[in-house]
């Protein structure tokens, strides 16, 4: 019997009592996990060590969420050659088995799929809804890549030619470390993980030090599924001590990373350096910052709808996505009328803990809280107008208001650099043109939007807004695998498009056998 066709998993419907109830619950049960510790798995091995270090609640820094292990320089060496050692075997089960573990693995989480969410909507702040998706895009993540490894492993298509029988295969690199972010905890680390072990590669999974409690729930659901030891590799700790050494180490074959634009060029350029002994040059999957905008044309479809697409593209997740919109270029003829409506608007967004499902939670901890409310009074000082939010709320946790400024200069340094914070700069466009010329004058290219009922302005967006992710009078977050397959241009990353058809392909090389005929 063959696998169904790939459909993406549905959200949860919060408004339905029976699905909230269920959360609640998933909510209580998840913090028996609190102040456990849990250690570092280097093939059969569990390892604890004399440091640690604990992930808190960013809604209450006061709440920890779990204790784990400051990984060492040494574990790091130990961890790329264990999983060295094990490609060997790995290398050679079929792809359908390997794909049966994905399989496997998406049931279980399906089923316990208001547990993960719980734990996210605690460690990185996420609301119930936010942290639903995170899961749902997870479990899609398994099921996409597991199809799509037994499309790869098909016969593929060569020309034919008399004398000869030719035969492409895509086998596996090697050992593959990835380094996930803290914003999508799950969904990225899932989707980076098990592409590169569907693949038949092997992997150290070094996540973020802000969400290891999300990443150790799912290395325990695929040990629990029955993943060979030394598969996945897992080891916490801080990158500057473990990081360079996974990255730098001769028997590294790949690295794929998601985060800022400055780790990720460091890792590129880490890689880059042949190390003795090595004996590939090592491939880079970088994932990196976003400045994106959204267009607001003079003549639209839904002038609300407009305004509610930005107020959701900025505040979503508050404002901690790389593919968030945190620019809106407004034609001049209704800037003023649309900043008014943003302004009020953004009053029914409320901030508060997250297990209390606000529309908008806390950002990731006390450093970035900080960096926001710097470059919020950068914007200020350059000349723009805060015409909504601006200051932080005190509490345990580390919250900011949904802060939008006007009379920002396309130039601004909060028109430029990457705040990841729920900031909103509004820039006067004097038509479509000088609006894509905005759109495009900064160092990234991940995602965009266009809002016109204009089909010829639409068209010349789709050919002149150089982005990887392009959306038309919609938002421009929310990508679902399978349907917007997700990565971006110029110091937004090596656009890998996540969740699409070529991504596989870069966890494996193509061999070519040739067989003359006799």
């Amino acid at each position: 019997m063959g696998i169904s066709k790939f459909k993406n998993e549905p959200f949860t419907d919060f408004s339905s009592k029976k699905e909230k109830k269920a959360f609640l619950k998933s909510l209580d049960k998840i913090k028996s996990r609190f102040n456990n510790e849990y250690p570092i798995r280097i093939g059969k091995e569990k390892i604890f060590t004399e440091t640690k270090f604990a992930s808190h609640n960013p809604s209450n820094s006061d709440q920890i969420v779990g204790v784990f292990q400051k990984g060492t320089a040494d574990h790091a060496d130990k961890c790329v050659k264990v999983a060295h050692e094990t490609f060997g075997d790995w290398s050679r089960v079929s792809p359908k088995k390997r794909s049966d573990y994905l399989l496997k693995a998406a049931k279980l989480m399906r089923k316990r799929k208001h547990d993960f969410s719980a734990m996210m909507v605690y460690e990185v702040g996420k609301n119930w809804a936010e942290a639903d998706g995170d899961t749902a895009e997870a479990i899609d993540f398994l099921e996409f890549y597991a199809r799509e490894m037994l499309r790869y492993a098909e016969d593929q298509p060569l020309t034919k030619i008399k004398g000869e029988l030719n035969k492409l295969t895509y086998i596996p690199l090697g050992t593959c470390v990835i380094i996930p972010p803290w914003n999508f905890p799950l969904a990225i680390l899932v989707g980076m993980t098990t592409a590169a072990i569907v693949a038949g590669n092997t992997v150290v999974l070094k996540p973020s030090s802000d969400s290891p409690a999300i990443a150790q729930m799912f290395v325990e659901l695929m040990e629990e599924v029955g993943l060979p030891d030394g598969v996945l590799n897992f080891i916490t700790g801080g990158g500057g001590t473990i990081g360079d050494v996974l990255v730098e180490h001769p028997l590294t074959r790949l690295i794929a990373f998601t985060g800022s634009m400055e780790v990720g060029l460091r890792v590129n350029e880490l890689a880059a350096k042949k190390q003795p002994s090595q004996i590939w040059i090592k491939r880079v999957i970088a994932e990196m910052g976003g400045k994106d905008s959204i267009i607001i044309d003079k003549d639209l479809h839904n002038f609300d709808d407009a305004v509610a697409g930005v107020l959701s593209s900025a505040f979503g997740f508050s404002g901690q996505k790389c593919s968030a919109c945190s620019r809106v270029i407004v034609h001049e003829k209704i800037y003023d009328k649309f900043c008014d409506a943003l302004a009020e608007q953004v009053k029914s967004i409320n901030v508060g803990e997250t297990v209390d499902n606000p529309k908008m939670g806390p950002v990731i901890n006390k450093k970035s809280k900080d960096s926001i409310l710097s470059y919020i009074q950068k914007g200020v000082d350059e000349g723009g107008t805060i015409i909504a939010g601006g200051k932080e709320i005190e509490s345990k946790g580390y919250f900011v208001e949904p802060t939008i400024i006007k009379n920002v200069s396309p130039k601004d340094t909060i028109a430029q650099e990457e705040i990841f914070g729920p900031v909103l700069a509004v820039i006067k466009s004097s038509g479509f043109d000088d609006s894509l010329d905005i759109a495009n004058n900064t160092m990234f290219g991940l995602t965009g939007a266009v809002y016109s009922k204009n089909p010829k302005k639409l068209e010349r967006a789709a050919d002149e807004f150089h982005v990887g992710n392009l959306y038309m009078n919609r938002k421009c977050t929310g990508a679902l695998v399978g349907v917007h397959p997700f990565g971006g241009f110029n110091m937004s990353g090596t656009d890998s498009k996540a969740g699409g058809r070529d991504y596989l392909q870069l966890f494996t090389q193509a061999k070519l056998v040739s067989n003359k005929i006799k």
